[in-house]
């Protein structure tokens, strides 16, 4: 069975561009998408370059477990630099968002995930049972409160020692090609690497598998 690359998603977007087989938005704005796209993430971007500065920032951002987007880059007079216009668009009118990622694995509140994760393979290398779940009913509601626009785009990630090398399957519910994918998959390196240093094991594949993934008009440019 051949199994879907980062080569092959590129390759299905050009195509249906070339074709222009849209979908439209709520703002009447042209979308590509994919509906269900399964793939191995083996390269750091999908479409444009990534961001490294950034990338470090949000890294260390998701570590110090802040909740609030002001803290990306600190104070704006001394960085100079405010927060990234999606996640204004995201936050309430304080800067508080939903998705902070190292919150939602690390932090006390949603029950120390990584460490869960960790035991687990210790304690039962072969498991299926060690989830890191982003998600949460609540968001239902909560997406909303007090004015944010913030409904977490991954669910779930599950991490299995297989042939000596630690693997993850990545499960979204939404990703923007563009800068979802890069910041979203430098995240999810970030963390197998660590877990597999912890575990002491090689770092394997991770599967990227997408409810709905799109490339926003905006962007056709770089589909190339």
């Amino acid at each position: 069975m051949h199994e879907m690359t980062v080569t092959d998603i590129r390759r299905i977007f050009i195509d249906e561009l070339d074709n222009q087989r849209f979908t439209i938005d709520k703002t009447g704005a042209k979308t590509i998408e994919m509906i269900g796209a399964s793939f191995i993430a083996n390269q750091p971007s999908i479409f444009g370059t990534v961001n490294d500065e950034y990338v470090r920032k949000e890294i260390d951002w998701y570590l110090g477990l802040s909740t609030n987007i002001n803290d990306i880059y600190g104070d704006v007079l001394e960085s100079g630099k405010e927060p990234p216009k999606a996640w204004q668009y995201t936050a309430n009118d304080h800067g508080e968002i939903n998705s902070n990622y190292g919150h939602l694995i690390y932090a006390d509140k949603y029950f120390r995930q990584y460490e869960s994760a960790l035991i687990e393979l210790e304690q039962n290398p072969d498991s299926r049972r060690a989830t890191m779940i982003y998600q949460r009913p609540s968001i239902q509601v909560e997406f909303q409160e007090n004015g944010k626009n913030d409904f977490i785009c991954t669910n779930a990630v599950t991490y299995y020692i297989r042939d000596d090398k630690l693997n993850c399957v990545v499960q979204m519910r939404s990703n923007d090609v563009v800068y979802g994918y890069k910041n979203d998959y430098a995240w999810q390196q970030f963390v197998l690497d660590a877990l597999s240093k912890d575990l002491d094991v090689d770092v394997g594949d991770i599967v990227w598998q997408v409810q709905n993934l799109h490339v926003y008009e905006k962007h056709f440019d770089l589909v190339k």
